[in-house]
């Protein structure tokens, strides 16, 4: 019933479907990254997309990608798309060559039980990049 694809954030109607999904599922919540830059999934049912992430190479860790979003539409959310998505990424990260993936949640358990489920680990970075209530991820694929 779901499938996952790796697609092309420079293509403008993948792009276009990226926003859309990122609207619905972020509303006003977190700007719209650029798809242009680092690698992006959807996430189909059918042939309809209904959910979404990307990895960005990190510019706050050494060697690893930065899971930058992940969104599934409400409907569709309990079908483990997110954990489905995050295996793809992490995929891709190895194929780059990086050591580790990094991500971070704010005030968002259902996310921080993905990761905890996907066997990323709490820690604490040199320098933190968000919130002071924020919780900073990090897995190892190497």
């Amino acid at each position: 019933m779901y499938r996952i694809r790796e697609v092309d954030g420079h293509d403008d109607e993948i792009a276009d479907t990226l926003a859309d999904l990122h609207r619905l599922t972020f509303f006003d919540g977190a700007p719209i990254p650029e798809f242009d830059h680092g690698h992006w999934w959807l996430a189909f049912c059918d042939t309809i997309p209904v959910g979404f992430a990307g990895v960005v190479v990190s510019t706050r860790e050494v060697n690893a990608g930065y899971f930058c979003r992940v969104g599934v539409l409400n409907r569709h959310c309990g079908n483990a798309l997110q954990l489905r998505l995050m295996r793809a990424l992490e995929s891709r990260a190895r194929r780059n060559g990086w050591g580790s993936i990094v991500s971070d949640t704010t005030d968002n358990l259902a996310s921080a039980n993905n990761f905890i489920r996907a066997g990323y680990r709490l820690f604490q970075p040199q320098f933190p990049w968000a919130w002071p209530s924020t919780l900073y991820w990090r897995k190892s694929i190497s």
